[in-house]
Parts: C-alpha cells; structure tokens; sequence
C-alpha cells in the first residue's frame, strides 16, 4: 500500500507541469479577475471582502478536480496497461489497493490546496481561522471524490469517458454550488435548488474554516459530506473486492 502511494505521488511530480502547474495559474487568474476586479464593486461577503470570499472556493475547486483525475485516470491507465494485473495477484487485499490510490490521491490535493492558500495569503492576506477543519474538510472532500475516480476509472471503456463525470457534473454543479458568489445573493428558488447541490455542502463547509461563517449548520454540511464519502468508499471497495472488469 505504501508503495503504490509512492508510485501514485512520483506520477505526480514526473507530469508536473500537466497536474500541478495549471490549477495554480488557472487559481490566479480567477483571483485577478473575479476577486480583484469584481472586488472593488463587492465590498463585503459573509463579512469578509469578496477576494478572501473567493479563496476557500478556489481550493475547494481544485481539490475535487485534482483528487477525481489522480484516481480516475491511475486506475483505468493500470487497465488499460494490464499494470493493475500485478496489484491483483499481489498480497494486497481491496482495502490496501482502494487506500493506496487514495492517499496518493490526497497526498496531491494538500499539495494543490496550500499552494493556493499560500498565494492566497500573500494576494489577499488571508488564512484560514480553523486549521483543523481547514485539513479535515479538505481530507474529506479528496477522499470521496479519489473514491469516485476509482467507480469511474473502473467502469469506463475509453479515456474520455473519466470526462462525463467531469464535464456533465462535477464543473457545472461547482460553479453553481458558491464558489463565486454566496447563495445569499440568489432568488430564493435557486437558493433552495441548491440544497440538493451536494459540491454546496464541500464549498460552505470548508469556507467556514476561512471566514468562520456558512449558510448551513457547519454539523449538517459535514454528516452530508461523510454519508456520500462513506457510500463512495463503500461502492469502490466492493468493485474492486469483486475484481469489477478487473479480471476476465
């Protein structure tokens, strides 16, 4: 188990400048345009300035991106490859093969998200309140979104279909789920809508760590966020216990 953690975090910094790099860059170019500009016209959010409103979301965004495309893309290149074969007739229960992608997995999204909090830090001047659930929610977050890379890199037939999760779900119910703005500012239907937006529960829960503030209970955000963790972890286990197109 630990050394597929190894190998999932040398994969990482081998192809840096395609996993590392980009979230950062595209992260500061959100910062200037949307918190710089858009900043001078919102003066205050959830009783903070609007930039220091927009970090928390920023990292949040990249940690699900980065923590579903490490393990999306490790497992069904390890099918792909017939790499995974050996992790097969290894002494590796499910469990040990499930957690070493993972930890690889949110090993690269700490990374990820306290380069961002650093920049953030030094562009904005802000820093999370509590550093605790800081780790915590963000420990949460990559482990269920690393549990679903593994469903999908198990049940997809060609590469791009790691993107339908992506493009169909994860991005539009992020950029709607208050990464950008507070719900607060929403029609009261939207508002309510968003309720069922599960990305709203990881975004308000971990911009509480920043601004010590949420729309929601922070309890009722994270009992949300641990009962879907825990039905992904569940499904990914179970697959890969049954060998889910793992075996002929």
């Amino acid at each position: 188990m630990w050394t597929l953690m190894k190998r999932e975090m040398k994969r990482t910094f081998k192809i840096i400048n395609q996993v590392i790099w980009p979230p950062i860059i595209t992260t500061l170019l959100y910062v200037f345009i949307f918190g710089l500009a858009l900043g001078s016209r919102i003066k205050n959010v959830q009783g903070v300035s609007y930039a220091a409103f927009l970090i928390p979301g920023l990292i949040m965004l990249q940690v699900i991106d980065s923590s579903y495309g490490e393990c999306s893309s490790s497992v069904f290149q390890g099918r792909f490859m017939n790499s995974i074969q050996e992790m097969l007739i290894a002494p590796m229960s499910a469990l040990e093969i499930v957690a070493g992608f993972i930890l690889g997995s949110v090993a690269r999204a700490i990374i990820i998200a306290n380069i961002i909090m650093l920049l953030g830090f030094a562009f904005v001047r802000t820093l999370p309140h509590h550093f605790v659930l800081y780790f915590f929610a963000m420990i949460l977050v990559s482990v269920l979104f690393s549990a679903l890379g593994i469903i999908f890199g198990l049940m997809a037939e060609r590469f791009d279909h790691l993107a339908v999760l992506t493009t169909f779900a994860i991005t539009p119910l992020v950029f709607v789920g208050g990464v950008f703005t507070s719900v607060q500012f929403l029609p009261p239907v939207v508002r309510n809508l968003s309720l069922f937006n599960p990305m709203f529960y990881t975004i308000d829960a971990f911009r509480y760590s920043f601004t010590s503030q949420s729309y929601l209970p922070l309890w009722f955000s994270l009992g949300v966020i641990a009962l879907l963790t825990a039905l992904a972890l569940g499904t990914a286990l179970r697959m890969t216990a049954l060998g889910y197109k793992l075996r002929a």
